[in-house]
């Protein structure tokens, strides 16, 4: 098979697979600075402890067992894309809609070391990050007329990052995506036509098909997606259906814990500590109860750059099959 074209129906999108146009996986080994070049500590990090001058706010402070007090912090975000108190508003320019930059921006530091990264850290200190994603994430629901709530990571120098010390990020804003909208809309679709969640249904194949599995605990799944768009795209899937990811209870949240460090160790040993996006998909803040809507987080390292023909037309064009994909990080180096 030289080339597929297949279709996604979490998001209706249609993926091009075209072997001719692909790289052996050495060739994807496009690592960052491994964590034993980078220093403990950083005079010039701002994120690192003893630097509180240069930080600025902390607005949320997780305790931690280690010298410095502390296993989590959040501050604004220095250079925010959006910020609370404008007025959310929308305004009309003749043919155009506009509104104020309204919403908020902040940063999540993973970790007091500079040097550490999810792929390195223990069991708990990945529970530490995930517990404060789970409490900024309520917190915002509670404090702000935002409509959606995006928490997400920037992994190495293609994914966007602009700092080394280990951290996320967490963007409210005043309005729905049209990406979010259209993905709930072929859920809600699948729903009225079947009487029951899309992402269920996918889970249900994926753990029976198990040709795209790449890990699985008491509460999640992961793997790679038959439409992946990307080389070694992963996802990771509630077992059981969950809308919100609000929803999740301590023992849930301390199985995503173990299973995006496994996973996330597994690409950053098989393919070189690569730059990666990853992003919590969740619904918008009025459709959290909604029985058609599943959340799940998306991985997707940044090997490939999107040409011509991509932007052009939308469609992704995905030099590997998910299946080799999968196999390949299940190998034995």
């Amino acid at each position: 098979m030289d080339s597929q074209i297949r279709h996604n129906p979490l998001t209706g999108q249609w993926v091009i697979y075209s072997k001719a146009r692909g790289q052996r996986p050495h060739d994807f080994n496009q690592g960052a600075d491994s964590a034993a070049q980078i220093p403990d500590h950083s005079a010039a990090c701002p994120f690192c402890p003893g630097n509180e001058h240069i930080l600025g706010e902390v607005v949320f402070e997780l305790p931690g067992d280690g010298p410095h007090g502390w296993a989590t912090r959040v501050i604004p975000n220095k250079f925010p894309a959006l910020r609370p108190g404008n007025d959310p508003t929308r305004r009309s320019d003749g043919l155009y809609l506009w509104l104020d930059g309204h919403g908020r921006h902040e940063v999540i530091i993973e970790s007091p070391l500079h040097n550490t990264d999810i792929a390195l850290m223990s069991q708990e200190e990945v529970l530490a990050v995930i517990e404060t994603y789970y409490q900024r994430y309520h917190s915002y629901n509670r404090k702000h007329d935002g409509m959606y709530v995006v928490i997400f990571r920037n992994h190495g120098p293609k994914a966007g990052t602009s700092l080394l010390h280990p951290h996320s990020q967490a963007i409210v804003t005043p309005v729905v995506p049209r990406q979010v909208r259209y993905t709930n809309l072929e859920s809600l679709e699948y729903f009225d036509h079947m009487g029951k969640c899309l992402m269920c249904a996918l889970l249900e194949q994926e753990l029976r098909d198990g040709s795209r599995l790449v890990h699985v605990n008491d509460h999640y799944a992961c793997f790679v997606p038959y439409a992946a768009e990307t080389p070694f795209e992963l996802w990771i899937v509630p077992k059981g259906h969950q809308p919100d990811f609000g929803a999740a209870d301590p023992g849930q949240r301390a199985a995503l814990a173990d299973i995006l460090r496994r996973v996330l160790a597994l690409l950053s040993r098989r393919l070189n500590n690569p730059s990666y996006n990853y992003i919590i998909n969740t619904p918008p803040r009025f459709r959290r109860h909604e029985p058609a809507l599943h959340w799940y987080l998306r991985i997707r390292p940044r090997l490939t750059t999107r040409a011509g023909f991509e932007i052009g037309s939308g469609m992704s064009i995905n030099p590997r099959l998910p299946e080799e994909d999968a196999a390949y990080l299940l190998e034995t180096p």
